[in-house]
C-alpha cells in the first residue's frame, strides 16, 4: 500500500482546524520520528488556511508509523485524513478565458 521509496516521504494532512500552526504539526508527527518539514497551504489572496498540509519525513518507518497513528485522530474537533501525498500531475496550462471576448 505504501510506496516510500528512498527519498524524502511527503505525507498529506487533510481536514485540518483553520487555527492549526505548523509547530502543531511538527510536534504530532515528532513523536514518530524526525520531521524535515511541516508546510500548511494557505489562500493566495487571503493567506488563511486552505485546511490541508503537507508533512516530509526522512525515514519511510516513521512515516508510515505516522500516517497509521494519525490518519482519522482529532484535532480541535476535526477528524484529519492523513495519507502519503500523491505526487503532483502534470496540468495542461490553462488558456486565456478572456481571449473571445470583445
Amino acid at each position: 500500500m505504501y510506496v516510500l521509496g528512498d527519498a524524502q516521504v511527503n505525507i498529506f494532512v487533510g481536514n485540518l482546524p483553520y487555527s492549526s500552526t505548523e509547530q502543531q504539526l511538527e510536534e504530532m508527527f515528532g513523536r514518530y520520528g524526525k520531521v524535515d518539514s511541516a508546510r500548511i497551504i494557505s489562500d493566495r489572496n487571503t493567506r488563511r488556511s486552505r485546511g490541508f498540509a503537507f508533512v516530509e519525513m526522512p525515514d519511510d518507518n516513521e512515516a508510515k508509523s505516522a500516517i497509521e497513528a494519525l490518519n482519522g485522530t482529532s484535532l480541535g474537533g476535526r477528524e484529519l485524513k492523513v495519507n502519503e501525498a500523491r505526487p503532483k500531475e502534470e496540468f495542461a496550462p490553462r488558456r486565456n478565458r478572456n481571449r473571445y471576448r470583445q
